[in-house]
């Protein structure tokens, strides 16, 4: 296989994979979507809430809070020594104290770990009116977003990588250009000509196939797919992937073994 890298910043990843299949691309995506742990909130303990929202309202508010994760420092309960029981290495302890009136933000939530804290602080939780109060504690562990999706490290997508071919009738079809949605077409010398730096964003929708009536042929290559990773933040996407290869490995020994 051959993988070449299109894009990459902070939350945003691209690449071209070759030479596999698409079973194997799709449990490439599966396992970082099923299979790369985070950090959330399983529990919540109240001890004063009088705003507005109920308590479990607030509680699943702070669920889906994206926590940055540092996969070295915890372990999935079921895999720490502690057995699950409850420690340090597989629990995150956070609270939250605030009276109104304010607007409670994620940067309000207070972590034992500074590194594991809150990844957007500008998210918000409750607004509280003057007089009201909101005081609970938080534990945070490891989780798989095959358990749920609080739990997924990201959007994680591919599609197979387009080959577009133009006709020498139709290099004349400009009409392609405002036709296609992801503008993949452009003029070149009163020509139709394919831009190659909006190529990858093909969806093979068939829009200019449709309006050349077949001048233009829209081809995917079966071997050959093109991967987007959109990380929450809890993960880099670099760290997501190269953790979902390393969970894949991991099922594809246990596999083997069952045979042995």
């Amino acid at each position: 296989m051959q993988v070449k890298l299109l894009e990459k910043n902070k939350n945003k990843l691209s690449f071209t994979l070759k030479g596999a299949k698409v079973s194997f691309a799709n449990a490439l995506r599966r396992s970082a979507i099923e299979e790369v742990p985070t950090l959330a909130v399983k529990t919540v303990e109240f001890r004063k809430n009088t705003s507005v929202l109920y308590d479990e309202m607030i509680a699943h508010r702070l669920g889906l809070v994206p926590i940055k994760t540092d996969l070295k420092s915890y372990n999935l309960p079921e895999k720490c020594p502690c057995k699950g029981k409850g420690c340090a290495q597989c629990q995150l302890i956070l609270t939250i104290k605030e009276k109104g009136p304010k607007t409670v933000y994620t940067s309000d939530i207070k972590s034992k770990d500074p590194k594991a804290k809150p990844v957007y602080p500008k998210m918000p939780i409750v607004k509280l009116l003057k007089g009201q109060n909101l005081e609970a504690e938080m534990i945070a562990v490891l989780g798989q977003g095959k358990e749920h999706s609080k739990w997924n490290p990201g959007s994680i997508f591919y599609k197979y990588v387009p080959d577009i071919k133009i006709s020498k009738k139709g290099e004349s079809m400009l009409e392609c250009i405002d036709a296609c949605p992801k503008k993949v077409f452009v003029e070149k010398s009163k020509k139709l000509a394919i831009d190659k730096k909006t190529l990858m964003d093909c969806h093979l929708c068939g829009a200019c196939e449709e309006i050349s009536k077949g001048e233009v042929k829209l081809n995917k290559d079966v071997d050959e797919f093109v991967f987007f990773v959109e990380s929450w933040g809890q993960l880099e996407p670099k760290e997501i992937m190269l953790k979902a290869s390393e969970y894949l490995e991991e099922k594809i020994g246990e596999f083997n073994k069952a045979f042995k």
